[in-house]
């Protein structure tokens, strides 16, 4: 059986979602060599949490997340090393849903990984749409545990209700939940202010991990209705979302304008204080970095902390925005 002493987990980790996906983030191949920089910038500052998925990728990429994050692994030779943390999660497929599928794809992940993953999470709940499906998913997860071959269990995508739930259904075979992952950020407040998941997972013991805590992009600053925008979805989603950050409905309203103004005041950046927000909500913020300049500016989220009164003025902006991120669909109650 694992203990949980074995699992160390950083303030903040780093996403890899855009590391293979062509489709939302452009990847292409040339890339890797850049990836493998930010991987050992991340590891050489602390951050060692790498969070991924076995569906990350794209098409005849599907899985290149695993593959890169393994070999960025293997090649890195710089402190930290023995801290590193490979977190992914497992997808809830249709053809998926006995026990042993989840213990196969966790082998598989492995075996792309060249390693054990240490954190196995499932990716999301079939509750909305297949219940009868998630038994056995969640079994093949706690055999995971059990088995040894990973050092914890977290869920993804889980309101209060199905947490509870799931949690139950572990205590009862000595499977801790080590962390749950939710969409969470200035502009996706929902989880924590409505759901009340912060205050389940202090009472269980359960770390909360903010994915995608800049919005997408967002919430960097670097966009505006003018453009340019991203390609794609992004792009489309941008266009509806930017008006309302920026709508003033009453004076310092603006999401925009606060984070600007507390950067300013803080002489960081707008993503290092969003990020650093998440940080002091107690999250663990998973931000995503395709180069080396993205990796530095989120490292520069750490080592300081923003004030109470900075804290309330962000969480008003944020309350006051008129469009709010879309919620993950997966997401249950």
């Amino acid at each position: 059986m694992q203990t949980l002493q074995q699992l160390s987990l950083p303030s903040m980790g780093c996403g890899t979602w855009a590391w293979g996906n062509q489709l939302l983030w452009g990847y292409n191949e040339s890339m890797d060599d850049q990836l493998q920089a930010v991987f050992n910038l991340c590891v050489n500052n602390a951050v060692t949490l790498f969070d991924t998925g076995d569906s990350y990728g794209t098409g005849r990429l599907n899985g290149r997340s695993e593959l890169l994050l393994g070999r960025f692994n293997r090649e890195y030779v710089g402190s930290g090393k023995e801290n590193i943390c490979i977190a992914t999660k497992l997808a809830a497929y249709p053809w998926r849903w006995t026990r042993q599928s989840m213990v196969k794809a966790c082998k598989s992940s492995a075996q792309r990984l060249g390693r054990n993953v240490d954190l196995v999470q499932m990716h999301w709940s079939t509750a909305n749409y297949a219940p009868w499906q998630e038994g056995g998913l969640l079994d093949g997860l706690g055999d995971l545990y059990e088995q040894g071959l990973v050092k914890g269990v977290g869920l993804s995508n889980y309101g209060p209700k199905r947490l509870k739930q799931v949690q139950k259904k572990f205590a009862e075979r000595g499977v801790p939940i080590t962390t749950l992952q939710v969409q969470y950020s200035l502009l996706s407040t929902y989880p924590v202010t409505q759901l009340k998941l912060k205050d389940l997972c202090d009472e269980l013991g359960i770390k909360l991990i903010a994915y995608s805590p800049l919005a997408l992009g967002l919430l960097t600053g670097k966009y505006s209705e003018q453009g340019p925008l991203p390609k794609g979805i992004r792009g489309l989603l941008f266009r509806q979302i930017l008006p309302g950050m920026r709508r003033r409905s009453q004076p310092q309203a603006s999401l925009l304008a606060c984070l600007q103004d507390v950067a300013q005041s803080r002489n960081k950046t707008m993503s290092q204080v969003a990020i650093n927000w998440c940080i002091c909500k107690g999250t663990i913020p998973i931000p995503g970095a395709k180069s080396v300049e993205q990796a530095r500016e989120n490292i520069g989220a750490l080592g300081w902390q923003l004030d109470g009164s900075e804290i309330a003025e962000l969480d008003r902006a944020a309350a006051n925005a008129d469009k709010k991120m879309v919620q993950n669909i997966f997401q249950t109650k």
